[in-house]
């Protein structure tokens, strides 16, 4: 219990950004928060947290860590929920939000499906670009595609997302194949307009400089702007353009999984493909979560872990 205690103490602490919040939600003195997360350093034998009068900063172990606590008091928090619900029927209403291209392509459909399973349930779903203030808006949770800014919001992994080049088969036929990141400049790049998203460009996994001829080179991440002869502020405009034949362009997997699978497109640069990032849930920190919310999260997570949702 003192182990679960200082994990709980942990994660409250680094989503409230102080002890003295963490106390005062709990009803205890600063002390004591300060006393279990000294006994969970030194358990671990590593720095968590840098601690001032000022603020509190999550170190690179800490921020990792935080991660793998938040999934597990989540999974402990569903399964007593499942043993104490028993019989007991979701219902009420539950707000979603998600990014739009994502959300039509990949939560949108669930939707129906979840209510089938639930009829009491009532669902309303939100697609924007916008990034929703899930707690300040009242939404019960939001899926997000990408690198996840700091927040005090929970967040599970449910899936991996790459990026990857992507190309209609007769354009490659035509125009031949980009052997490294910098042939990018001789091709039709379908690039996202420049008050859109990806503000860095396409990145790639490449070797270090000191280490581009070693067996077993370093490698680190690059970002390139290509440039071609049409943009756009719309991904699926851009994917639509790909599949027409106009150039290539740098797509989530998540968009174009189908496609590569059914041979409309063939992926290029493999090689050079940088590490995924994730697919999240994210939700408000909360002692009890009503069902319907739990249900729908796991509901997600046992969908996305299908191996051939992403191809379907």
């Amino acid at each position: 219990m003192a182990k679960l205690k200082q994990l709980e103490t942990f994660a409250a602490v680094a989503t409230r950004g102080s002890l003295t919040a963490a106390a005062k939600a709990e009803g205890v003195a600063p002390a004591i928060i300060g006393r279990r997360l000294d006994a969970l350093e030194t358990r671990l034998g590593v720095k968590l947290m840098v601690r001032t009068t000022r603020r509190i900063t999550l170190t690179h172990e800490g921020s990792a860590f935080l991660e793998d606590c938040q999934r597990l008091l989540v999974d402990l928090a569903n399964a007593e929920a499942s043993v104490s619900a028993g019989g007991v029927k979701a219902s009420g209403h539950l707000r979603i939000t998600a990014p739009a291209g994502f959300g039509r392509r990949h939560v949108a459909p669930l939707v129906p499906r979840f209510h089938e399973l639930h009829p009491e349930v009532t669902i309303s779903l939100n697609l924007s670009d916008r990034v929703v203030d899930v707690a300040g808006e009242a939404y019960d949770c939001a899926v997000r595609v990408g690198d996840l800014p700091d927040s005090s919001l929970v967040s599970v992994r449910l899936a991996d997302n790459r990026r990857r080049c992507v190309a209609a088969p007769r354009y490659l036929q035509q125009h031949g194949r980009p052997q490294v990141p910098a042939d990018l400049a001789r091709f039709d790049c379908l690039t996202l307009s420049s008050d859109a998203s990806q503000t860095r460009g396409w990145a790639f996994s490449v070797p270090s400089v000191g280490d581009k001829h070693a067996a077993n080179a370093e490698r680190e991440i690059v970002h390139l702007r290509p440039v071609g002869p049409l943009d756009c502020t719309d991904g699926q405009v851009l994917r639509e353009w790909c599949l027409a034949g106009y150039g290539i362009a740098w797509r989530s997997t998540w968009e174009i999984e189908a496609d590569i699978a059914a041979g409309r497109l063939e992926s290029v640069l493999d090689d050079f493909a940088a590490p995924p990032n994730g697919i999240f849930v994210l939700f408000p920190q909360r002692k009890h979560m009503a069902l319907r919310v739990r249900l729908w999260i796991d509901f997600l997570k046992q969908e996305y872990a299908r191996p051939d949702f992403w191809a379907s």
